[in-house]
């Protein structure tokens, strides 16, 4: 992924050479903020996070960069934190889920965007969506017996999902190894699968609660 913002080459408030840090390291202002998720938490772009290191992170950045902080400095500043403060709660969002991370790496790295799409699903699974759309059909006409066939449809495709997500776990411990661009591949078919498989549990909640 291209980055949409690059770091001036000097501090704005001292001239100093800028190192891509938050705070010039001479005069202390605050810099315009990094918009590359794993560089703003100053972290190595890796499918496997430490949650409590990546929490800890942001309590400490949350403070640091605090609006109330800056309402007697510079406008610019007072910009800088709002600008700041809104890519690390995004940031937080995405890095510490798992799924969302991964779909940020590769996009980072240039990947398409994962979408659910059938022509990437095994003849196994159609046969399995085929069958849970009868049963849709079914309950949606009315017929009361349908429901326990989708129930049992949708603790079959959570098994599924949990199943990915083990294989999931794997990969990203691989790819972090080996910075290999078919791992990253593999993972974008698997979150793909994931995505199809997350829709169809979902179909089901929303007849099943109806």
């Amino acid at each position: 992924m291209q980055d949409t913002f690059k770091h001036a080459e000097a501090c704005w408030q001292c001239g100093t050479p800028a190192e891509q840090d938050l705070f010039c390291r001479y005069c202390n202002s605050l810099q315009p903020p990094d918009l590359d998720y794993f560089r703003f938490f100053g972290l190595e772009p890796r499918l496997k996070l430490d949650p409590e290191d990546l929490q800890q992170r942001y309590y400490k950045l949350s403070r640091l960069l605090h609006p109330d902080r800056y309402t007697r400095k510079t406008s610019r500043e007072r910009e800088y934190s709002l600008e700041a403060t809104a890519i690390l709660n995004d940031a937080y969002r995405t890095l510490r889920d798992p799924i969302a991370r991964a779909e940020y790496v590769l996009k980072r790295e240039g990947f398409e965007n994962v979408e659910p799409r059938s022509k990437n699903v095994d003849l196994e699974l159609l046969e399995e969506v085929f069958e849970l759309n009868m049963a849709l059909e079914e309950l949606r006409a009315g017929d009361e017996s349908a429901r326990p066939q989708l129930e049992v449809a949708r603790d079959k495709f959570l098994a599924m999902r949990s199943e990915i997500d083990r294989d999931l776990q794997d990969l990203f411990e691989e790819y972090d190894a080996t910075r290999s661009r078919e791992i990253l591949e593999k993972i974008r078919r698997l979150l793909d699968r994931r995505r199809y498989v997350q829709n169809l549990v979902a179909e089901v909640d929303r007849e099943l609660s109806n």
